[in-house]
Protein backbone atom coordinates (compact mmCIF):
# COMPACT_ATOMS: atom_id res chain seq x y z
CA UNK A 1 0.00 0.00 0.00
CA UNK A 2 1.50 3.45 -1.12
CA UNK A 3 2.48 5.61 2.37
CA UNK A 4 0.21 8.36 3.34
CA UNK A 5 0.92 11.47 4.10
CA UNK A 6 -1.85 12.61 6.36
CA UNK A 7 -2.43 16.14 7.81
CA UNK A 8 -4.77 15.99 10.31
CA UNK A 9 -3.19 17.29 13.74
CA UNK A 10 -1.87 14.80 16.26
CA UNK A 11 -0.08 14.26 19.53
CA UNK A 12 3.23 15.01 19.94
CA UNK A 13 5.72 15.30 22.67
CA UNK A 14 6.94 18.70 21.37
CA UNK A 15 3.28 20.15 21.41
CA UNK A 16 3.00 23.67 22.82
CA UNK A 17 -0.61 22.70 24.20
CA UNK A 18 -0.40 19.81 27.04
CA UNK A 19 -2.35 16.84 26.09
CA UNK A 20 -0.88 14.18 27.98
CA UNK A 21 -2.58 14.43 31.42
CA UNK A 22 -0.34 11.56 32.89
CA UNK A 23 -0.07 7.35 33.11
CA UNK A 24 -1.57 5.77 35.81
CA UNK A 25 0.02 2.83 37.39
CA UNK A 26 -2.65 0.45 35.01
CA UNK A 27 -0.24 2.22 31.86
CA UNK A 28 -3.83 3.93 31.06
CA UNK A 29 -3.09 7.19 28.73
CA UNK A 30 -4.93 10.32 30.09
CA UNK A 31 -5.31 12.49 27.07
CA UNK A 32 -6.93 15.97 27.14
CA UNK A 33 -8.27 15.66 23.39
CA UNK A 34 -7.20 18.49 21.65
CA UNK A 35 -5.00 19.92 24.57
CA UNK A 36 -8.57 20.87 26.47
CA UNK A 37 -8.62 20.25 30.05
CA UNK A 38 -12.59 19.69 30.31
CA UNK A 39 -12.21 16.77 28.13
CA UNK A 40 -9.79 14.38 29.39
CA UNK A 41 -10.16 10.69 28.79
CA UNK A 42 -8.57 7.34 29.45
CA UNK A 43 -6.83 5.82 26.79
CA UNK A 44 -5.92 1.64 27.74
CA UNK A 45 -1.83 1.34 27.13
CA UNK A 46 0.37 -1.08 26.70
CA UNK A 47 0.81 -3.87 29.68
CA UNK A 48 3.02 -6.79 29.93
CA UNK A 49 3.58 -9.82 32.09
CA UNK A 50 7.52 -9.99 31.25
CA UNK A 51 10.25 -8.11 29.64
CA UNK A 52 10.50 -10.81 26.58
CA UNK A 53 6.59 -10.29 25.87
CA UNK A 54 7.46 -6.30 25.98
CA UNK A 55 10.30 -6.52 23.57
CA UNK A 56 8.09 -9.04 21.12
CA UNK A 57 4.98 -6.17 21.10
CA UNK A 58 7.75 -3.50 20.73
CA UNK A 59 8.96 -4.89 17.72
CA UNK A 60 5.74 -5.96 16.24
CA UNK A 61 4.62 -2.57 16.52
CA UNK A 62 8.16 -0.72 15.07
CA UNK A 63 7.28 -3.34 12.39
CA UNK A 64 3.99 -2.08 11.07
CA UNK A 65 3.35 -0.61 7.96
CA UNK A 66 0.99 1.69 6.09
CA UNK A 67 -2.70 0.16 6.62
CA UNK A 68 -1.87 -2.48 9.12
CA UNK A 69 -2.85 -2.62 12.47
CA UNK A 70 -1.74 -4.74 15.80
CA UNK A 71 -4.38 -5.38 18.41
CA UNK A 72 -3.32 -5.39 22.14
CA UNK A 73 -5.11 -7.82 24.80
CA UNK A 74 -5.53 -5.91 28.23
CA UNK A 75 -6.72 -7.71 31.06
CA UNK A 76 -9.92 -6.25 30.50
CA UNK A 77 -10.50 -5.76 27.02
CA UNK A 78 -7.96 -4.61 24.33
CA UNK A 79 -7.51 -1.56 21.98
CA UNK A 80 -6.10 -1.30 18.15
CA UNK A 81 -3.29 0.90 16.85
CA UNK A 82 -3.27 1.54 13.30
CA UNK A 83 -0.59 2.48 11.09
CA UNK A 84 -2.00 5.52 9.06
CA UNK A 85 1.42 6.39 7.51
CA UNK A 86 4.91 6.31 8.32
CA UNK A 87 4.52 8.80 11.36
CA UNK A 88 1.08 8.50 12.09
CA UNK A 89 -0.76 5.92 13.95
CA UNK A 90 -4.11 6.03 15.31
CA UNK A 91 -6.01 4.65 18.66
CA UNK A 92 -9.50 4.08 18.24
CA UNK A 93 -11.91 4.88 21.88
CA UNK A 94 -15.17 6.35 22.14
CA UNK A 95 -15.91 9.89 23.56
CA UNK A 96 -19.15 10.71 24.72
CA UNK A 97 -20.12 7.80 22.56
CA UNK A 98 -19.02 8.58 19.09
CA UNK A 99 -15.82 6.78 17.70
CA UNK A 100 -12.73 8.54 17.83
CA UNK A 101 -9.22 8.08 16.84
CA UNK A 102 -6.47 9.68 18.69
CA UNK A 103 -3.60 10.27 16.48
CA UNK A 104 -0.18 9.84 17.65
CA UNK A 105 3.41 10.62 15.81
CA UNK A 106 5.75 7.67 15.99
CA UNK A 107 8.16 9.32 18.76
CA UNK A 108 4.99 9.88 20.94
CA UNK A 109 2.99 6.63 20.51
CA UNK A 110 7.02 4.88 20.80
CA UNK A 111 7.79 6.91 24.33
CA UNK A 112 3.78 5.83 25.38
CA UNK A 113 4.65 2.67 25.01
CA UNK A 114 7.62 2.41 26.78
CA UNK A 115 5.85 2.53 30.21
CA UNK A 116 4.98 -0.79 29.23
CA UNK A 117 8.56 -2.07 30.56
CA UNK A 118 8.77 -3.56 33.59
CA UNK A 119 10.89 -1.68 35.63
CA UNK A 120 8.85 1.72 34.43
CA UNK A 121 7.03 4.10 37.79
CA UNK A 122 4.64 6.01 37.29
CA UNK A 123 4.96 9.49 38.92
CA UNK A 124 3.89 9.68 42.17
CA UNK A 125 0.91 12.58 41.06
CA UNK A 126 -0.25 9.95 38.35
CA UNK A 127 -1.37 7.47 41.13
CA UNK A 128 -4.59 9.62 41.81
CA UNK A 129 -5.54 8.78 37.77
CA UNK A 130 -5.45 5.43 39.03
CA UNK A 131 -8.07 5.89 41.54
CA UNK A 132 -10.18 8.33 39.37
CA UNK A 133 -10.04 4.73 37.02
CA UNK A 134 -11.15 2.34 40.32
CA UNK A 135 -14.00 5.07 40.68
CA UNK A 136 -15.35 5.25 37.82
CA UNK A 137 -15.63 1.46 37.76
CA UNK A 138 -17.67 1.39 40.88
CA UNK A 139 -20.10 3.44 39.26
CA UNK A 140 -20.79 1.15 36.65
CA UNK A 141 -23.66 -1.70 37.01
CA UNK A 142 -22.04 -5.14 38.11
CA UNK A 143 -23.00 -7.35 35.60
CA UNK A 144 -25.84 -10.44 36.85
Amino acid sequence: MKSLFPIAPRYRLDDVSPWLEGIDPSRNYWIAVNGSPSHVVSIPGLQVSSFEDFKQIVRQWRSLHCGEQMEIERIVGSFTIHCISDNCFAIATEFHGAPVWHLFDRETLDSLLMTAHPDWICAPKDVELGRKMLMRSWQQAALA
